[in-house]
């Protein structure tokens, strides 16, 4: 039969090991995951691609083989309607997947892929990234976590187009480019962008996109400075009702 100094010691210690315990648990911080250097590791990111400026990646309707990964430049997402419509419907940058819907079963291309500056990109055939998704649960976590941002991001695009006037989009697209809010950004420069592609991403008229982005420079919100620099501040046009 255990004494009342024997229970008292033991409980003593149960609460010394639940007090490591939790701080264990406070002080973890799960490491940052790189794409990249995992792809090389594996052996699936030695296959650099370069493209021009202007060069299409991969066209709408093509046979869809393989999944590209941005290592430097800017890439534009486009669709093509059956009148000849063409709309943009996403522009990625460095650290970007694109080209992922053979992994989804999908047999063609959804879009068109095209260059708007000089582009490094890693090429990954679709059979070698399943085989990476399945063999890496790491890897399997950062990329399902990568799709479910992008899917937000475009239902979020459709909230916007639905509600928002044409001021805000514009705005919303310009900080997204400028991918606003990572690791602390508070301003950055992208790719200069034609006013024909902005608008076919907010969804108005080149005009109308002169008139605000002209506004925009006047307030000090955007720099040209060889590229487009775009500031935080902007988000006050987002804010702002």
């Amino acid at each position: 039969m255990s004494t009342s100094s024997e229970v008292l010691q033991l409980n003593e210690t149960k609460t010394k090991n639940r007090t490591k315990s939790k701080g264990k648990r406070k002080g973890y911080r799960r490491r940052s995951f790189d794409p990249l250097l995992f792809l090389n590791s594996a052996g699936i990111g030695r296959r650099p691609e370069a493209h021009r400026k202007h060069e299409i990646v991969f066209s709408e309707g093509e046979p869809s083989k393989h999944v590209y990964y941005i290592r430097d430049g800017s890439i534009k997402l486009s669709v093509n309607s059956k009148e000849g419509k063409v709309a943009v419907v996403g522009i990625l940058g460095p650290t970007d997947f694109f080209g992922e819907d053979g992994i989804a079963g999908t047999k063609v291309c959804m879009s068109t892929a095209t260059a708007t500056t000089d582009c490094d990109l890693v090429r990954i055939d679709n059979r070698r990234m399943a085989q990476a998704l399945h063999g890496d649960l790491d890897f399997s976590d950062f990329f399902m976590s990568y799709l479910l941002t992008r899917k937000a991001r475009v239902e979020a695009d459709l909230v916007d187009q639905l509600f928002n006037p044409s001021e805000k989009r514009l705005a919303r697209a310009l900080l997204i480019m400028a991918r606003y809010g990572r690791e602390g950004a508070t301003a950055s420069t992208i790719p200069k962008v034609s006013q024909e592609t902005l608008a076919s991403m907010v969804g108005t008229t080149r005009s109308r996109i002169s008139f605000f982005m002209n506004k925009f420079r006047k307030l000090g919100f955007i720099k040209y400075n060889g590229g487009m620099q775009v500031h935080g501040s902007l988000l006050n046009v987002l804010l702002h009702d």
